[in-house]
C-alpha cells in the first residue's frame, strides 16, 4: 500500500526537572504523545517510532522553570496519503450515496458516489446492501470487503481521507488480485503455445529437407572444429 513512508529524524525532546532520573522512560512518554498525530514538520501521521541513540548529555535550558532538552535520532513511520496514491482499507459501511472505508485501524474514508465508476450499481443482495460490477459478476463491494482506492484529498485535521473508485485498477483487493492471477496465467500459456509452435516448426523444416536454425549453428562449429584440427596437424 502507498502513503507508508519511514523517516530519518534528529529530534529534541524537553523534559520537567522533575523526571530528571528517569530520562528514558521520559523520552519514550514524550515520543509517544505524536502517535497518530499529523506533523506539519514530518508531513504525516506518525504510527511508530524506533529510537536509534539518546544523548545523556542533557542541556538545562534558562527560565523559571528550566527543561532538559535531549537530543535523540528516531525512525519513525509515517502515513502521508498524496493525491493520486492508493490505499487498501475495509469497507465499514455502504449507501446508495456513498462507501465507508476504515484505513490502517484509525483512518476513515469516504468514497462519494460521483467517484465510483459507472460499472458498479448498487442493489440488494439477501438483504444487503453491495455494489456489484455490470461487466464482472464476482467483483463485488460490500461491508466487510477490502478495497483498493485512490486518494483525491486528505483532512490532516480530522485525518480523513476523501477516495475514488474511478479508475480501472481499484475496487475489491481479492478480485483485482484474483484478475491478475489469471492474466499471468494465460501469459504463460500464450509463451508455452508460442515456443511449441516454433519447435515444430523447425521439425518440419527438418523434415523437408531443410536445415533448422539448431542444425546450421551445429554445423557452423562443426566446420570450425575441423578447421582447427586440421590447422594443428599442418603444423
Amino acid at each position: 500500500m502507498e502513503g507508508l513512508k519511514v523517516a530519518k529524524a534528529n529530534l529534541k525532546v524537553y523534559i520537567h526537572p522533575s523526571k530528571s532520573n528517569q530520562v528514558s522512560q521520559a523520552v519514550l512518554r514524550e515520543l509517544s504523545s505524536l502517535l497518530f498525530t499529523f506533523s506539519e514538520i514530518l508531513d504525516g501521521v506518525v504510527l511508530a517510532y524506533d529510537v536509534n541513540s539518546l544523548d545523556t548529555c542533557a542541556k538545562i535550558l534558562p527560565g523559571v522553570r528550566p527543561y532538559f532538552g535531549v537530543k535523540l535520532k528516531v525512525n519513525l513511520l509515517l502515513f502521508s496519503p498524496k493525491p493520486d496514491t492508493l490505499l487498501e482499507g475495509k469497507v465499514v459501511k455502504l449507501t446508495q450515496e456513498s462507501i465507508h472505508v476504515v484505513v490502517l485501524g484509525f483512518s476513515s474514508a469516504i468514497i462519494a458516489e460521483k467517484d465510483i465508476r459507472e460499472e458498479f450499481v448498487c442493489k440488494t443482495k439477501r438483504g444487503q446492501d453491495v455494489y456489484a460490477s455490470k461487466t464482472n459478476k464476482r467483483h463485488v463491494i460490500k461491508v466487510g470487503t477490502m478495497i483498493r482506492f485512490l486518494v483525491k484529498s486528505f483532512d490532516d485535521e480530522i485525518l480523513h481521507v476523501y477516495g475514488s473508485l474511478i479508475p480501472e485498477h481499484t475496487g475489491s483487493i481479492y478480485w483485482l488480485d484474483k484478475s491478475l492471477e489469471v492474466v499471468s496465467h494465460n501469459d504463460r500459456i500464450e509463451k508455452k503455445r508460442k515456443n511449441e509452435g516454433e519447435q515444430i516448426m523447425l521439425q518440419q523444416h527438418a523434415v523437408n529437407g531443410e536445415l533448422s536454425t539448431l542444425d546450421t549453428v551445429q554445423k557452423r562449429k562443426n566446420s570450425k572444429k575441423l578447421k582447427h584440427q586440421k590447422h594443428n596437424e599442418e603444423s
